[in-house]
């Protein structure tokens, strides 16, 4: 038997319970689920080793679009994810699509049991051996953070004066119990603020789990959060937790709570007075331990005078409100996370770029990102994975973007910006995937994985 995580994702029960048993008697952990909304949720928290992924859910049957479209997800969650698709409704061109897309492999339905067996013991080991090329270990994985004021897990840095002000208070508030507010504009980096409190909190070794509040359909927010009991509903064919029961012991982090219709924010505030959930279908209450961080980016002060926030609500989740300030507020952080998401880059594509120009560094400090410490991270990558040089340069940020008198353009979508340069680079190639793929600094796969993205 192997120690590994495996999970396995499909709308058809029969199909989970007879994988589950074959491959249970070989892997260590195998998990099963029917939802695949709940897809990046489990891979954000699972780690796993393998998936092994429907391609047809609800809609266009049998057009596998849904399997690719989730594999994307997938691999924009965690690019080291091995992934096998699998479904009924196969041919030689969809498997071709497949491996381009990015999965691992493709296994028709009715599956033989050898052959799925031994795609995935491969797709386990593929999983490690892209760990090791990655330079990312199981240990390092699982390590806890160092001390000092970077926190390389949570992209957290202090250098100003204001962000170390909001570092020693969360240090503060880490310790007790105390529900946490965070509010900050998109991409200020509030889900990393509540990773670090959990680190340095009394419960770093419980889960730390993460819950999109605004991804949620407002009629699976009961079943999402609080659990369900077999027989609830149609699709209920087993209990299963919620999130509250799933961070027991350990914290919940609310993300987008200003996102909730008041039907959901009267629910949530019940659990929240009373510490207990009630799974859907049962009438027997369960006590729950955890300590509460929500964050948002809405006004919500002014949701509450308008009457589109409960106030009972927000004084349940405020009582610490620690808020992050936009980049444009804290240009000394500016060099210090360009310089920390260049380090991590650098390990992570093997380039030799070491440092970024003078020219550069005003030109950073200059522009006011719009789109905060989320715009700043990937516009460092990509000019890692385009520069020929040992010096980071204006020009190698986004097409020469930069200049002494503009900035870049506030509309321009770092999506789009990617697919512009597959499009120039295709066109300077004449379409030699080989060639582009090494212009770009990608992988052959990862870069037919943008192209069927984007359409190209």
């Amino acid at each position: 038997m192997l120690t590994a995580k495996v999970l396995i994702v499909d709308d058809d029960v029969d199909v989970l319970s007879a994988a589950k048993l074959l491959l249970k008697r070989h892997f260590s952990q195998v998990d099963i689920e029917k939802n695949p909304q709940r897809i990046p949720f489990l891979v954000t928290n699972g780690s796993y080793d393998a998936i092994l992924l429907d391609m047809n859910f609800t809609r266009d049957v049998i057009s596998g679009k849904e399997g690719f479209d989730w594999l994307d997800r997938v691999l924009d969650i965690d690019p080291l994810a091995v992934v096998v698709l699998f479904t009924a409704f196969g041919d030689v061109e969809m498997a071709v699509r497949a491996m381009k897309a990015g999965a691992m492999d493709f296994v028709l339905k009715p599956w033989e049991n050898d052959k799925l067996l031994a795609t995935m013991q491969a797709a386990v080991h593929k999983r490690e051996a892209n760990k090791a090329n990655a330079g990312v270990s199981v240990a390092a994985q699982a390590s806890k953070p160092v001390p000092g004021r970077i926190l390389p897990q949570a992209n957290f840095v202090a250098s100003s004066a204001i962000m170390q002000q909001l570092y020693a208070t969360a240090e503060r508030v880490a310790v007790t119990d105390a529900t946490v507010l965070v509010l900050g504009e998109n991409g200020t980096g509030k889900s990393d603020l509540a990773q670090l409190i959990h680190q340095k909190s009394n419960r770093i070794d419980k889960p730390f789990v993460i819950v999109d509040l605004g991804a949620i359909p407002e009629s699976l927010f009961e079943s999402e959060l609080f659990g369900h009991v077999k027989g609830a509903f149609t699709d209920a064919k087993e209990d299963r937790a919620g999130r509250f029961e799933e961070a027991h012991g350990g914290t919940l982090f609310l993300d987008e709570i200003g996102n909730l219709s008041l039907p959901m924010q009267a629910k949530l505030l019940t659990v929240l007075q009373n510490r207990t959930v009630t799974r859907v279908g049962s009438n027997k209450p369960k006590q729950v331990d955890v300590r509460i961080i929500c964050a948002t980016n809405q006004p919500i002060g002014q949701m509450v005078a308008d009457r589109t926030f409960r106030q009972d609500l927000l004084y349940r989740i405020n009582t610490i409100e620690l808020r992050i300030p936009p980049l444009r507020e804290r240009p000394e952080d500016i060099v210090p996370l360009a310089e920390l998401f260049l380090k991590q880059y650098r390990h992570q594509y093997k380039r030799v770029v070491t440092t970024l120009s003078a020219a550069l560094v005003k030109q950073l400090q200059r522009y006011h990102w719009p789109g905060n410490v989320r715009e700043l991270r990937s516009a460092v990558e990509r000019a890692v994975i385009l520069t020929h040089q040992n010096t980071l340069q204006p020009e190698d940020f986004f097409q020469n973007a930069f200049t002494e008198t503009s900035q870049f353009t506030e509309t321009y979508q770092l999506e789009e910006m990617e697919k512009q340069l597959i499009v120039k680079a295709m066109k300077k190639y004449n379409g030699n995937i080989t060639e582009v793929a090494k212009e770009l600094g990608l992988s052959r796969q990862a870069l037919y994985r943008r192209m069927e993205k984007y359409g190209l």
